[in-house]
């Protein structure tokens, strides 16, 4: 477990709250709530399929959370089977964490050990083909950015939640499962955010400036800057596991903009832009689409076929219209073919009779 995990807020109106981060409960209560809780939420699952439980889409990145996108991106690199559970903010792990899995009706909570218990199940090891050296690289920069880095972007986030909201777009009756006035989740949203301001203190980056916190996170950048120097991912051509740790946090700081860290990237670490655009392209090819539909599995093909189905359904009642009124226009047309037969007739008889 990393030290970025968060405390789940205790109030009522926020309970909910789409946090950022991974979550944990802390009051003594919950150890015996959970005892009377499922073994899964999902019953109906198919086996060695991942379902994954997270915060709500944002419209300018799949995840304001950089824990949930990690998990995410990571089943995508692997190729793994998973659904989004649309859980509503309903569930957390039993460790009180957002993401969490369920696996064969077994719970795994925490991105760090979800990644390592499904890259044993699934023998999914992106970081097979590396060298020890790199392995240890991986580690450290993968320890920055999960211990230090993301606190960067919290404690920016707890002290200017108003501005979160806007930059994020985040719709917070729709973040916060809730019927309340708009007006009144702002406010509490606001107020659970600033609450987690005593805990950046308490790991120590809070009780900086607003200067020196910022220039933390832009040595962190450069850092990996540095170190990517002008290859496509921080290994050389493929992408391992640091590059999905990476792009989680980095999306954070470039598509959820503060301070002046946008401008500094742009300027300063193109290369990591450039990072991110690739990973997307690869990775993450619905990314507008999720943008627009905040739909939690467009990845999905069933969804696809689900689409034209219902299409077909929506087509095939006009279709039979058609055909009835082409199958009554041809009888009409049969009726008064067979009716000018019989006047014919009868002309001709009448004619006959004349004659004789």
């Amino acid at each position: 477990m990393t030290s970025t995990e968060s405390a789940a807020e205790n109030t009522e109106a926020s309970k909910n709250s789409a946090t950022p981060t991974e979550t944990k409960v802390e009051n003594k209560t919950t150890t015996q709530s959970t005892r009377t809780r499922p073994s899964v939420h999902k019953s109906n699952y198919e086996n060695d399929t991942v379902y994954l439980y997270q915060f709500v889409r944002c419209p300018v990145v799949p995840s304001p959370s950089p824990f949930c996108l990690k998990v995410e991106t990571w089943l995508r690199m692997t190729g793994v089977k998973y659904e989004n559970v649309d859980h509503r903010l309903k569930f957390k792990s039993k460790k009180g964490q957002l993401p969490f899995v369920e696996l064969n009706g077994t719970e795994i909570a925490d991105s760090d050990i979800i990644i390592s218990e499904l890259s044993k199940k699934f023998d999914k090891d992106l970081d097979a083909d590396l060298s020890v050296d790199q392995k240890n690289v991986s580690h450290a920069f993968s320890s920055m950015l999960n211990n230090h880095t993301s606190w960067v972007m919290r404690w920016w986030r707890y002290n200017h939640p108003a501005q979160f909201l806007k930059i994020a777009q985040l719709d917070v009756k729709r973040a916060l499962n809730s019927k309340l006035p708009k007006g009144i989740l702002q406010f509490f949203f606001k107020m659970s955010f600033r609450s987690n301001v005593k805990k950046a203190i308490g790991h120590g980056l809070g009780r900086h400036s607003n200067e020196e916190i910022l220039q933390f996170g832009k040595d962190d950048l450069k850092a990996l800057s540095e170190y990517l120097q002008d290859k496509p991912f921080f290994f050389g051509d493929e992408p391992h596991l640091l590059d999905c740790v990476a792009f989680a946090h980095l999306c954070q700081f470039y598509y959820v903009s503060f301070g002046d860290i946008k401008e500094y990237m742009d300027a300063n670490c193109t290369n990591l832009v450039s990072f991110l655009e690739r990973m997307k392209e690869r990775y993450w090819q619905d990314w507008e689409e999720m943008s627009k539909s905040l739909e939690l599995n467009t990845h999905l093909p069933k969804k696809k076929e689900e689409e034209e189905k219902e299409n077909k359904e929506k087509v095939a009642p006009e279709d039979n219209d058609k055909e009835e009124k082409k199958d009554s226009e041809e009888k009409e047309e049969d009726k008064l073919k067979d009716n000018k037969d019989e006047i014919s007739e009868e002309k001709t008889k009448e004619e006959s009779e004349k004659k004789e």
